[in-house]
């Protein structure tokens, strides 16, 4: 059969139970009349295992960049070490900028305290502390780099609201947590601020994180859109699947700028793998989604539909199986078959689905220039001597500054002010923060601040690193000391 008509989609398997559930997905949608020309491929744990240290080969990456859909089962990442996740690679070299993940409870069929809930949220993808830039800078203490950058928030923030108004959603809420972190998470909150005047039909509100996954928890129906930075967003996402009924129903949309990878959003699952017994339903929505994506809204909704059927059946793997509720107990390829049987049918009670594809497309506008200048420089070194007296520290680090034209203003151990006027209650590592003022106001030529440096590092100091404190068209882009 020729397959000219077909649309081009890669396929990895992935780890642990990926196999399994992704030939499962596959049949029903070949079965659904799907017209995809797949291409298989294998990336993550066994790419790894075979020395490419990305996880993903070279062919690969040709491939991705030459067809630009990707299907992806769970991949194995070890926890705490071992090679880098392959699902961030993926998003981050492929511009995979929003995360999109849509849930829904499906009662009674589906277990669930919230029968009303039917939400998305829309992740950031690329940034925040999932730029996985970590350092171990003392015996003591590690560093973890959290970066938001203006034109990555403007982005996923102007996708919140063009899938809201696409998909006829009447609501936008923003989380944060800027009442602690004013400048990264701080942007965030600002940009969403300037942008939601722009789609006046859609209301916005922004909630604070730890409340608004509180609220999520409890009264799920009461939100619509939720946008926010990778790490809530990722946290967020699995807590509204189990509170729909079950992370096994998750499935989620990658989206780039003509690129996209669809997946499950669970994980690789190796206690149970070739056991024949995991849901693929989330792989199988992924697919749903995916199919959406390349203009085959028909078969995608025959697809979700012959899925919502089964569900009413009582037709359940072993993770959604109720006795007195489930009518039948089924396997993965079990569950498959189910829904193949019921392709053409549409849910008795639960509403039916229909789809139809919207080509979201993100316009940048250009920011404004500011004027930087730099105001000071925090130096961080690493220090343990005698029982760690922050005056002792100070005092030596002043002398050292005073005679190459700065002053210190300030010392703080993770975070808290130590000197001068520090308590000594406060507990202190072995890792520390100096902040450091140019006698004269301003720092004309960053050669006064390799001066310091010189200075400091000959007084006996081991500096670890420094960052500049810059103003901004005249704010301070920087944070104060905690007692500062």
């Amino acid at each position: 059969m020729s397959t000219d008509s077909f649309t081009p989609v890669v396929v990895a398997e992935g780890d642990g139970i990926g196999p399994e559930i992704t030939r499962a997905t596959l049949r029903v949608l070949e079965a659904a009349g799907a017209s995809i020309d797949w291409h298989r491929v294998v990336i993550g744990k066994q790419a790894y295992e075979s020395g490419v240290a990305t996880g993903v080969p070279d062919d690969v990456w040709a491939l991705l960049r030459e067809h630009r859909v990707l299907l992806k089962g769970p991949i194995t990442t070890p926890q705490g070490g071992g090679y880098k996740s392959v699902n961030v690679t993926l998003r981050k070299s492929l511009g995979l900028f929003a995360n999109v993940r849509e849930t829904k409870s499906y009662g009674p069929y589906v277990p669930t305290r919230h029968a009303e809930m039917n939400l998305v949220i829309v992740r950031e993808n690329e940034e925040d502390l999932y730029a996985g830039i970590e350092h171990r800078q003392t015996r003591e203490v590690t560093q973890s780099l959290k970066l938001i950058s203006r034109p990555g928030t403007e982005r996923i923030v102007r996708f919140a609201f063009e899938y809201a108004r696409a998909h006829g959603r009447q609501r936008v809420t923003c989380m944060t947590k800027d009442n602690i972190m004013k400048l990264t998470d701080g942007l965030f909150h600002k940009t969403f601020d300037a942008i939601a005047p722009e789609y006046p039909e859609i209301a916005a509100e922004h909630m604070i994180i730890d409340i608004g996954a509180a609220r999520l928890a409890d009264r799920p129906d009461t939100f619509d859109v939720i946008v926010t930075l990778n790490l809530y967003g990722d946290v967020l996402s699995d807590v509204a699947s189990q509170i729909a009924g079950s992370v096994g129903l998750g499935g989620s949309a990658n989206i780039g700028d003509g690129v996209a990878m669809f997946e499950a959003v669970h994980g690789s699952a190796p206690d149970i793998a070739g056991q024949g017994i995991a849901n693929p339903s989330g792989m199988l929505l992924a697919a749903v989604q995916m199919l959406v994506h390349v203009g085959q809204a028909e078969a995608a909704e025959r697809i979700a539909n012959a899925w919502l059927r089964t569900l009413e059946d009582g037709c359940h793997t072993g993770d959604l199986y109720r006795s007195g509720t489930s009518i039948e107990r089924v396997g993965t390829d079990g569950f498959a078959d189910a829904v193949i049987a019921r392709l053409g049918d549409d849910p008795r009670h639960l509403a039916p689905v229909h789809y139809r594809k919207h080509d979201l497309r993100v316009e940048l506008r250009d920011a404004p220039p500011e004027r930087k200048e730099m105001r000071g420089i925090d130096v961080f070194v690493d220090w343990s001597e005698g029982d760690r007296d922050a005056a002792v520290l100070g005092t030596a680090l002043a002398e050292a500054a005073r005679g190459v034209g700065w002053d210190l203003s300030m010392i703080t151990n993770r975070g808290v002010k130590v000197y001068p006027d520090g308590f000594p209650e406060t507990f202190r590592t072995d890792h520390w923060r100096c902040r450091f003022r140019p006698q004269d106001g301003a720092v004309t030529h960053f050669e006064a601040a390799l001066e310091l440096l010189t200075s400091v590092h000959g007084a006996g100091f081991d500096v670890i690193k420094t960052e500049g404190l810059y103003d901004f068209d005249g704010e301070p882009g920087y944070s104060l000391g905690q007692g500062e």
